[in-house]
């Protein structure tokens, strides 16, 4: 319709007034045609009150417009000016709390294009209070995962953030190590080793697309407290960064997650790629930092900040802890025989025998030339024995062929243990465990002394 004003109740007024005064000059007229005397219609007098009356109808029409539409829009108005309010205010105080759809919404109690506004405001409040927990989700996990550099940590925090946010049953992390996917953190997946290797999981890291699988896959069996049941859907998001493939976050829901969830995922993805990688670099520079070069053990800064932790923890729980030195016998004569280069060799093929030949969490670094010493926590004198003499039939066990020589060395090895052997600090326990390995050499080599 013609716009006359720039309101539209004014516009609505002019029309309706136009259209009294054409209905109250057209009456007369089809009086005449339904064949009413002309004499007593076609006057002024008749035609003043129709014309009246028309303009009377267009008055009381527009009075109802007004009232009934007119009420509906200023409420419209209303609950828009005092919604703009709270996200303004919101926006500045960083409180959302008092943003609430459920308060904002305007009643639908219409059919009509009044009833389909308010439903599209009510699905505009909507939309801004998913698309704000969208974004206050992604910050959190954005400041979870920029305030780690340890992968054990990281793993671990973004993960339990991620099953937060999406509401997710069951979760695990891989990342890329060794030529393989690996499992990182996983949390209500009772069978992470075997996700790593299942085809779909595979193909998404391949194509670098984020998978939402509604099937039922054997591999991902969700551990819950009273039962264990296959995840109904499961989403599936590569990790990369500088379309390097660094992993896969994979997420398990024994119900049908919400739409947001992919675009969450979407988000989550892209800082933990980032953030993913920085911790894969860090944790390679701390393991470099950390090993000896030559014979991929700990080196010997290293392991006696670990050999202090574990002194320390010994004393605070009043536990023994043991150490072992291992030294190699003439090994100088091989060195002055075959040369450095199969030296080398054999000192890295006795380093890797030794460490087969230690428990899982004993500590072993290169203290020095053909010297090797090892933290064993929790070890009384008893168990440094049998460690011991494990490690000096290793030992001895090793070899290294060059050409049609078999080279081999045995070692003479030393121990000490806290509290049985009472020493004030570790350096003391060392310097113990040192005198008992020089003791071993007196008797004769290739033998344990224990202090």
């Amino acid at each position: 319709m013609l716009r006359l004003s720039n309101r539209i109740f004014t516009d609505l007024a002019i029309w309706m007034s136009a259209m009294g005064l054409l209905v109250g000059f057209i009456f007369p007229l089809f009086c005449v045609a339904l064949g009413l005397p002309a004499d007593q219609v076609m006057t002024p007098r008749f035609y003043a009150a129709t014309v009246l009356a028309g303009l009377s109808v267009a008055g009381v029409n527009f009075a109802l417009a007004r009232l009934v539409v007119g009420r509906r829009l200023k409420t419209l108005a209303t609950h828009t000016t005092r919604v703009e309010a709270q996200l303004t205010a919101a926006t500045a105080s960083g409180d959302w709390s008092t943003c609430d759809p459920l308060d904002c919404a305007l009643p639908v109690d219409s059919a009509d294009e009044v009833g389909a506004s308010a439903a599209a405001f009510n699905a505009l409040i909507n939309t801004l209070a998913r698309t704000h927990e969208i974004d206050t989700a992604t910050r959190g996990f954005t400041a979870i995962v920029s305030s780690h550099l340890d992968l054990d940590t990281l793993g671990r925090e973004a993960l339990m953030a991620a099953l937060r946010d999406t509401g997710s049953s069951a979760g695990l992390l891989l990342v890329e190590r060794e030529g393989g996917l690996q499992p990182l953190s996983s949390i209500g997946i009772s069978q992470p080793d075997q996700v790593a290797e299942n085809a779909q999981v595979l193909e998404a890291l391949r194509t670098s697309q984020t998978q939402v699988l509604d099937v039922n896959l054997e591999q991902v069996v969700v551990d819950s407290v009273l039962l264990r049941q296959h995840a109904k859907q499961v989403v599936v998001a590569p990790l990369t960064f500088k379309d390097v493939p660094l992993g896969a976050l994979v997420l398990a829901s024994i119900e049908p997650l919400s739409d947001d969830v992919r675009i969450l995922v979407e988000h989550f993805k892209t800082d933990l790629g980032l953030a993913l990688s920085n911790a894969l670099s860090h944790d390679r520079l701390q393991r470099l930092a950390a090993l000896d070069p030559l014979t991929n053990v700990y080196n010997r800064r290293f392991g006696l900040v670990r050999l202090q932790e574990e002194f320390g923890r010994a004393l605070r729980v009043s536990g023994p802890v043991g150490v072992l030195m291992v030294d190699l016998d003439h090994f100088k004569a091989v060195n002055d025989t075959f040369g450095h280069l199969v030296g080398d060799r054999l000192l890295r093929a006795t380093a890797a025998s030794i460490r087969r030949a230690s428990r899982e969490g004993d500590v072993l670094m290169r203290y020095g030339g053909e010297e090797f010493l090892m933290v064993v926590p929790g070890a009384a004198t008893a168990d440094l024995q049998d460690l011991a003499e494990r490690i000096r039939r290793a030992v001895a066990a090793t070899e290294v062929v060059d050409g049609d020589r078999r080279i081999t060395v045995t070692a003479s090895v030393g121990g000490a243990s806290y509290p049985e052997h009472d020493v004030a600090s570790a350096s003391e326990l060392v310097e113990a465990a040192d005198r008992s390995m020089y003791g071993a050499k007196q008797l004769g080599r290739d033998r344990v002394l224990l202090a």
